[in-house]
C-alpha cells in the first residue's frame, strides 16, 4: 500500500507553513486559566531553587505531576522567564511527537501512510491550540505516541531497547499528566497483540525490563510526593490531612478524576467524546468518523490492525463514563486517529470525490468561522497579517482549483491550507487581540518599569497568575501588618472591591486600571464589539496609605 499519495516537495512545503503558524504561537501571551497558572508554579520552582514542592499561591499543589513544570523551569534559566520559555518545552515535545505519529504509522503500515499521519495530527485543531494555550497535553500526547510507537515495535521486533523505549514513553506521560500517559499506548498495545494472535507475547521476559524502567524513570516524581506529602502529615489540603502522597500519585490522581472527586465538569454528557471530537480534531472530524464506522464493521474480520480503533472507542466509552472531562483530554487519542484515518484514506482513494466534498465543506467551514473572529469580532488591522492572509487564502484557492492534482491530493492539501489559515489569523490577530482583555499581562506590562512589582500585594481573594509571570514576582497576600513595615505598598483588586479597601482604613493614592474579562471563556456578548464593553470589568492597581 506504499504509494504516494502526496509528492515529498509538496509535504515539504505544507509541513514548513505549518512550522511557521506553530512558532508564532510561541510568542502569544498566556492565558490566566492554565498557562499562566502552571507558568506561575514553575516560576516559584524558578525562583526559589525548590524543584521538590509543588506550591500554587502558597498552597500544596496536590494535582498534576512534576515533569512539566520542571521542564519550564529549566527553559526560564536557559532563556529568562518569558512567553517563549514556557512554550517552547511543548513545541519541542510536539516535533518529537509528529515524528513519532509518522514512525507508528510507517510501523504499523508504510511510509507513506506515516507521513500523511503526520501531517494529518500536525494539522488538527486541539493539537496546533495546545502549542498556543499551552498545558501539559502537547507533553502528553507526544509522550503516548512515543510510547506507542515503540510498544509496537517491540512486538514486532523483540528489541530491547523497544521495551525500554515504551517504559520511557509511558514514564513521560505518566510524569506529565498520570495514568492517561499508561492507559492510551496500553490499551492500544494490548489489542495489537490480540489481533496480532502472538499470545506468547505476553509472556516475554522483557516485559520486566519495560516494568523496571519504568519503575527507575518515573521514581523522581514519586520521591518528590513522598517529601511534600508522605514527610508532613500536619499538612491540610481540600479539607485533609494526613495526605499519602505516594498512593496519590500511583493511584488516586487519576481515580479521583474518572469518578468525579475533582470536580464535576460535563458529568451527565455521556456522548462528550463524540461531540468534543468534531472540533477538536477539526478538520479531518467527519472522515475521521467514517474511517472509525469503516473500520469498526471489517473489525472481527481482522481487515485491519485493532490498535487504532481500539484505542479510539475504548477511549470515547470512558470519556463519557467519566465524572470529570474537559475537552483538551482528546489530545491523547489524536496519534491513534491520525494514523487510522491516514490508513483509510490511502485504502479508500476510490473514494476521492466523497472524500473530497466532505473535506471542502470541513475546510470552507473552517475559514468563516476564521472571517467570523477575524473580521467581525477582532478586525485585522495590521498590514503584514492582511498580506500573510491573503497569501494562505491564494494557496487555498490553488489546492482548490488546481488541475495537477487529483480530487483525493486536493482533500489533503485543501484541508491542511485550510487549518493554516485559519491558526496564522488565530496566533497573529485573534489571541493577541483578545488577550488585550486579560488584566493581568497589561498591568504588567504598566508597571515593569514603573514601579517595584515586589511592592505588590493583592488583596483578599484576588489573583492573577498572568501578572505574576510577566512581572517574574511569587504572589503576595495583603494584610494589615504589612502597612507597619514597608514604606510603598500597591494593592491589585478587582474594581468591585473598591469600597471595601477604603471602608478597610486605606486611602488610595496613584493607580492604574486595565480591563478585565475571563478571556478563555468568551460568550457572543463579549465577542460582539457593540456590546463588548459591557461584559469586562475592571481591575485597579493602586498605591496605598492608612487613612490619616
Amino acid at each position: 500500500m506504499d504509494s504516494s499519495l502526496l509528492p515529498n516537495r509538496t509535504y515539504t512545503f505544507l509541513f514548513s507553513l505549518l512550522g511557521v503558524v506553530y512558532v508564532a504561537g510561541l510568542f502569544v501571551t498566556l492565558m490566566d486559566n492554565d498557562s499562566a497558572h502552571h507558568a506561575s508554579i514553575a516560576l516559584r520552582m524558578h525562583l526559589t531553587g525548590d524543584y521538590v514542592n509543588l506550591i500554587d499561591n502558597g498552597r500544596d499543589y496536590l494535582d498534576k505531576p512534576h515533569l512539566h513544570f520542571w521542564l519550564c523551569a529549566i527553559s526560564y534559566k536557559i532563556f529568562g522567564v518569558t512567553t517563549f520559555a514556557y512554550k517552547v518545552p511543548s513545541f519541542l515535545f510536539t516535533i518529537g511527537g509528529i515524528y513519532s505519529v509518522y514512525k507508528l504509522g510507517k510501523t504499523l503500515y508504510d511510509n507513506e501512510t506515516g507521513k500523511l499521519a503526520a501531517l494529518i495530527i500536525a494539522s488538527a485543531f486541539a493539537f496546533i491550540l495546545a502549542n498556543n494555550d499551552v498545558r501539559m497535553d502537547a507533553i502528553l500526547t507526544a509522550s503516548v505516541a512515543f510510547a506507542t510507537w515503540q510498544g509496537v515495535g517491540f512486538v514486532q521486533q523483540k528489541k530491547t531497547i523497544n521495551a525500554i523505549g515504551f517504559a520511557a514513553g509511558l514514564a513521560l506521560g505518566f510524569c506529565t499528566k498520570g495514568h492517561i500517559g499508561l492507559f492510551i499506548p496500553a490499551i492500544g498495545l494490548f489489542f495489537y497483540i490480540l489481533y496480532k494472535k502472538e499470545w506468547s507475547l505476553f509472556y516475554n521476559w522483557k516485559w520486566l525490563v519495560t516494568l523496571v524502567c519504568f519503575a527507575l524513570f518515573i521514581s523522581p516524581v514519586v520521591y518528590c510526593y513522598y517529601l511534600q506529602y508522605d514527610l508532613h502529615p500536619e499538612k491540610i489540603v481540600r479539607g485533609k490531612d494526613h495526605i499519602n502522597g505516594v498512593k496519590f500519585i500511583l493511584w488516586d490522581h487519576s481515580f479521583e478524576r474518572f469518578g468525579g472527586g475533582m470536580g464535576d465538569d460535563a458529568k451527565k454528557d455521556y456522548f462528550f467524546f463524540f461531540h468534543s471530537f468534531l472540533w477538536a480534531f477539526a478538520p479531518w472530524a467527519f472522515i475521521g468518523y467514517w474511517a472509525v464506522w469503516q473500520r469498526l464493521k471489517g473489525f472481527l474480520k481482522r481487515e485491519n490492525e485493532w490498535l487504532t480503533i481500539s484505542t479510539f472507542i475504548i477511549f470515547a466509552i470512558l470519556v463519557g463514563l467519566s465524572g470529570f472531562k474537559l475537552p483538551h483530554y482528546l489530545n491523547v487519542v489524536f496519534p491513534a486517529s491520525s494514523v487510522l484515518i491516514a490508513s483509510w484514506i490511502l485504502e479508500n482513494k476510490k473514494q476521492g470525490k466523497i472524500i473530497y466534498n466532505i473535506q471542502v465543506f470541513a475546510s470552507v467551514a473552517l475559514l468563516l468561522l476564521s472571517f467570523i473572529l477575524n473580521g467581525w469580532f477582532f478586525p485585522v488591522r495590521n498590514y503584514f497579517i492582511i498580506a500573510g492572509m491573503i497569501i494562505c487564502l491564494a494557496m487555498v484557492f490553488h489546492f482548490l482549483m488546481s488541475k495537477v492534482f487529483t480530487q483525493l491530493q486536493k482533500a489533503v492539501c485543501l484541508t491542511t491550507a485550510a487549518s493554516i489559515g485559519f491558526f496564522f489569523l488565530y496566533n497573529t490577530n485573534f489571541s493577541p487581540r483578545l488577550l488585550k482583555y486579560q488584566c493581568g499581562n497589561e498591568l504588567a506590562e504598566k508597571v515593569n518599569g514603573a514601579i517595584d512589582p515586589q511592592d505588590v500585594y493583592f488583596w483578599k481573594e484576588n489573583y492573577s497568575s498572568s501578572f505574576n509571570f510577566y512581572t517574574g514576582t511569587i504572589r503576595k497576600q495583603f494584610n494589615d501588618s504589612i502597612m507597619n513595615n514597608k514604606r510603598t505598598v500597591w494593592l491589585f483588586f478587582h474594581g468591585n472591591n473598591k469600597q471595601d479597601v477604603l471602608e478597610s482604613g486605606y486611602q488610595i493614592d496613584r493607580q492604574m486600571q486595565a480591563v478585565d474579562y475571563e478571556v478563555s471563556r468568551p460568550d457572543f456578548t463579549f465577542l460582539n464589539p457593540s456590546t463588548r464593553d459591557s461584559a469586562t470589568t475592571q481591575m485597579i492597581l493602586a498605591e496605598i496609605s492608612i487613612k490619616q
